[in-house]
Parts: C-alpha cells; sequence; structure tokens
C-alpha cells in the first residue's frame, strides 16, 4: 500500500474542515491552502474527489467553500483515502501459474489478511479521533512550566 501526497493532502485538509464544524461556516480552498501550505490547484482536484464520494458539501457564492457532509465521528481514514486513491488496497494476481497452491496460501495467509488489517485500522480512526489529537498535541506545547 502507497498513499500518495494526494491522500496525505485529503486527509489534512479534512482534519482542518473537521475544527470548524460545529461553526456551520463553509471554508474556502484559499483558506485551506494557505492554512496548510498546499497548493490551491491541487486541492481543488482533492475536493473535486471528496465531494464525489459525499465526504464533503460545497456551497457556492462569496461566503462559499466546503464544509464535512457528516460529523467528524462518522468519517474514517479509511472513507477519505479510498475517495482519493487509486487503489488503497491492490489485489494482487497468481505468483506463478505453476503453483497453484502455494498462489492460493499466500493470498488467503498474507495479502487477504494484509488489505483486512490496513481497511480496520484505517476504519477506526476517525476525523474526530485526529481533532482530538492535534488538539492535544497544541494544547500541550502551550504549556509553561515553572521551577
Amino acid at each position: 500500500m502507497k498513499i500518495s501526497a494526494k491522500g496525505r493532502y485529503g486527509i489534512a485538509a479534512m482534519v482542518y474542515l473537521a475544527r470548524s464544524y460545529d461553526a456551520f461556516s463553509p471554508i474556502t480552498i484559499i483558506s485551506i491552502s494557505e492554512h496548510l501550505g498546499i497548493s490551491k490547484i491541487y486541492l481543488e482536484q482533492v475536493f473535486s474527489l471528496l465531494k464525489r464520494s459525499k465526504l464533503v458539501n460545497s456551497i457556492k457564492g462569496s461566503q462559499g467553500g466546503y464544509q464535512l457532509a457528516r460529523h467528524p465521528h462518522e468519517i474514517s481514514a479509511y472513507d477519505i483515502l479510498s475517495s482519493i486513491e487509486i487503489s488503497l488496497i491492490e489485489k494482487t494476481g497468481p505468483v506463478s501459474e505453476k503453483m497453484v497452491q502455494l498462489n492460493h496460501i499466500l493470498s488467503r495467509e498474507v495479502f487477504e489478511a494484509l488489505d483486512k488489517s490496513i481497511y480496520e485500522v484505517l476504519n477506526a480512526i476517525t476525523l474526530e479521533d485526529l481533532l482530538t489529537a492535534l488538539n492535544h498535541e497544541e494544547s500541550s506545547e502551550n504549556l509553561m512550566y515553572f521551577i
């Protein structure tokens, strides 16, 4: 499994949107681009895929932008990555046509188990989890210690 820059940027942008979920105000791509240091054109491609997967809603007009389509605890890292990446979990072909039994064992014991583990891990991580971790990280950076 290989996660592209587009997938990584997609998760980062979705966490940024999750921060504003309760405000009910759309966030522009320009704002996300400036805050995260990601190309606006690149983000437009990412949001096109996220919108197609119904993970974000777009609001048109001068006060428009993007919002999460669902609550942050209802959107997983798997949802985001599978909407952006062409093939998040690739099915493997036979290693060798001469070794049918070995191919079956490798498929079942290695590749299917690996695919299942990747799915379970990514599906268990929600935007809310990532936002909570980010908030915790930021609050611990702001602590002052006095001796």
